[in-house]
């Protein structure tokens, strides 16, 4: 009699297991949420990138771009269009030509002046660097090669005074002459610092902007005075 209850527990166990293993999955079971991804097919205007379209069209596209950037700067306000599009290629040509006119004047040694264009070269982007660092530090908003676009764009005037200061040279080197270039390359000193700091003065706290102001003031300075003294061998 003590047997039984055991034997009646195995004959259930059995039962219920073979229950579940006759259940089918297919009907009963319900599965929620949606295990898909739907795939779009995708338009025409994101799969258009710079290699689909010609080589003209992309170069005359930056070109046009960089010379938007050249009317900016000659006529400076308070604007975003500098910063929106940021590149460093005006302000490259810009350096490589300002180093290129001031190569070939009087410097320490009596070489082809090669020294001297990595001199001038290395200024222009050491400095542009230099206060880009300090505008982050006081807090500015501005990215860094946002920054030193404007600082290189803004070289334009500068280069225009030298070119200036060039032709003047050419007809002589007297007191007038110096007149001359001390007229010109003062107007274009401030008209370079004048443009710069409308473009990054809405990129700093107010408090600070003579901190950012000053630093650019010395870097256009140093040009200028390089441009001023220029004289050719």
């Amino acid at each position: 009699g003590r047997a039984a209850p055991p034997l009646r527990a195995d004959r259930l166990g059995v039962a219920q297991f073979a229950e579940l293993a006759d259940m089918s999955l297919s009907g009963d079971i319900t599965v929620e949420g949606e295990i898909t991804v739907p795939v779009g097919a995708p338009s025409p205007d994101e799969d258009f990138s710079t290699l689909d379209e010609p080589v003209r069209e992309t170069i005359m596209r930056d070109l046009k771009a960089v010379g938007k950037k050249f009317v900016h700067v000659m006529y400076p306000k308070k604007s975003s269009a500098l910063l929106r599009d940021w590149d460093l290629w005006g302000p490259l040509v810009l350096c490589v030509s300002l180093a290129l006119m001031l190569q070939g004047g009087s410097a320490d040694s009596k070489e082809d002046g090669g020294p001297q264009f990595a001199e001038v070269f290395v200024i222009i982007w050491f400095g542009a660097v230099v206060i880009t660092l300090n505008s982050k530090l006081l807090g500015g908003t501005i990215s860094f090669f946002q920054s030193l676009c404007v600082l290189g764009y803004c070289v334009l005037p500068l280069t225009v005074a030298m070119l200036v200061c060039r032709l003047v040279l050419l007809a002589g080197s007297g007191t007038v002459s110096f007149i001359v270039r001390l007229l010109v390359v003062l107007a274009m000193f401030a008209w370079s610092t004048l443009a710069s700091t409308a473009f990054l003065a809405d990129s700093q706290p107010p408090n600070r902007k003579a901190l950012v102001v000053y630093p650019i003031f010395l870097f256009y300075f140093v040009i200028s005075w390089m441009i001023l003294t220029f004289t050719p061998q």
